[in-house]
């Protein structure tokens, strides 16, 4: 494939690296000549220096013909102005980087939609749902963000005394916002029909939103009332999205950061969270606060070292299970020396996120559900004259190992019911067994010949 990457700074340039690793032609754009040198003397790659929102520095790119535009610069604008011309140019896909949450919040404006860009990433904010993933238990794992956030693929674990065992999916009357998607038995797992009988022990997958999941989950397992604790230390953006993603009767969430400001804004936005102001790099302030007693550390401060080193005190003093953020690959051979059992990097959960990217036709991403489930969850455009367009959803000719999910339409998101019908421009929230995604792939996309 075709990829333009715009910006060569460390995200960038890592980006380049892993494409490169995949044999895909690569062209980086930035404007600084000594990062252009730099990366054009390492990588296969073409570099060229210019500014990433001008268009005469696309157009020699080749941005008309990119199968992929990556806007990854240090600044947001700049990113979502740069994709929104690529994508006008022609690029056949455009994602820009943000950093500030105001760029994601849809309450108060959709700049993805307004900019014509395929999908805003926060590495952040995926770095935080990866360290989430880790943290929750087995039978409550937030698996991923759908449908730009607003559904969730929570994972549960059928118990013996719960009212939904022995039943079949059809006589549960759930809600109608939420589907259960897979159903894991005996190693073996499958996309949920109607005859489905939940049986116990099985791994359910369930999709929608937060609130209703949670109230579904009680039909199938029972509510925890033991509080696992939480100590995230750093406030900034990765930890502030941690925080949110824990926030509820699960988890104690407590969050250490040193700067009086930023403690002001995080105790105004997270209400079920206990904001301290107080330095985690130091033993007596994590000593202070108990962090001998938590159940989960997580360092998250904003360089390898403080994370490092505030992990081997929170270790020592007693924390019993420890995460840390790191970014530098070449630490990943000291941490687990360190007694560090978790290490989640940005680096590479961008390179998992960008790789689910690279589809042709009307797939805009693909993220598998889980190692060794044989499904995946993918984002498709409707095409014009598809055949998705031609009928209801009951009547699509549809495989059987396949479920629709939810379904975005102008910028809101819902869960489609058997009498509902795609329009061309919407797109879809599909679970899909892996050996059936090119015949889903030619429901949704345009009539050859």
């Amino acid at each position: 494939m075709r990829i333009v990457i715009l910006g060569a700074g460390t995200v960038g340039g890592s980006i380049a690296s892993l494409l490169c690793l995949h044999r895909h032609s690569v062209t980086i754009v930035d404007s600084n000549g000594e990062r252009v040198r730099h990366i054009n003397e390492t990588l296969d790659v073409r570099g060229i220096t210019g500014s990433a929102s001008q268009s005469s520095v696309l157009f020699q790119a080749g941005i008309g013909s990119a199968d992929l535009c990556l806007a990854v610069t240090g600044d947001d604008e700049a990113n979502i102005v740069a994709a929104s011309m690529a994508k006008a140019m022609g690029a056949k896909r455009a994602v820009a980087r943000v950093y500030a949450p105001v760029f994601r919040d849809l309450s108060t404006f959709d700049y993805q939609r307004h900019f014509g860009i395929d999908r805003l990433l926060s590495l952040e904010h995926l770095t935080a749902l990866e360290l989430a993933r880790n943290i929750r238990h087995p039978g409550s794992v937030a698996v991923e963000n759908l449908a730009r956030g607003a559904l969730e693929v929570h994972e549960v674990v059928v118990n013996e005394q719960e009212k939904g065992v022995g039943k079949l999916l059809k006589t549960l009357n759930l809600p109608t916002g939420i589907r259960i998607g897979s159903i894991s038995r005996d190693g073996k797992t499958w996309i949920a029909g109607a005859e489905d009988q939940i049986e116990v022990g099985d791994r359910l997958t369930i999709i929608g939103k937060r609130t209703d999941i949670d109230e579904v989950k009680e039909i199938f397992c029972a509510k925890s009332h033991e509080k696992l604790g939480v100590v995230i230390a750093g406030g900034g953006e990765t930890g502030y999205h941690l925080a949110t993603a824990l926030e509820g009767q699960r988890f104690g969430v407590v969050l250490m950061d040193n700067d009086r400001e930023r403690c002001d804004f995080l105790a105004s936005h997270l209400k079920q969270t206990v904001i301290v102001n107080s330095d985690a790099t130091r033993r007596a302030c994590l000593e202070e606060e108990r962090v001998g007693s938590a159940d989960v550390f997580v360092a998250c401060i904003g360089d390898d070292e403080n994370n490092i080193m505030a992990s081997v005190e929170a270790r020592d003093i007693g924390a019993k299970m420890i995460m840390a953020l790191v970014s530098r690959p070449d630490y990943a051979h000291v941490v687990g020396k360190l007694g560090i059992d978790q290490v989640v990097s940005p680096r590479e959960v961008v390179a998992k996120q960008v790789l689910g990217f690279l589809s042709n036709g009307p797939t805009v991403s693909r993220t598998t559900l889980s190692e060794d489930s044989g499904l995946s969850v993918l984002e498709i455009d409707v095409m014009p004259d598809s055949l998705a367009t031609e009928h209801v959803l009951a009547n699509l000719e549809l495989p059987s190992q396949c479920l629709v999910a939810a379904v975005i339409s102008e910028g809101y998101s819902r869960v489609p019911g058997a009498d509902n019908r795609f329009h061309a421009g919407d797109s879809a929230i599909v679970l899909v067994a892996d050996d059936v995604i090119e015949d889903v792939e030619a429901v949704f996309d345009k009539p050859r010949g």
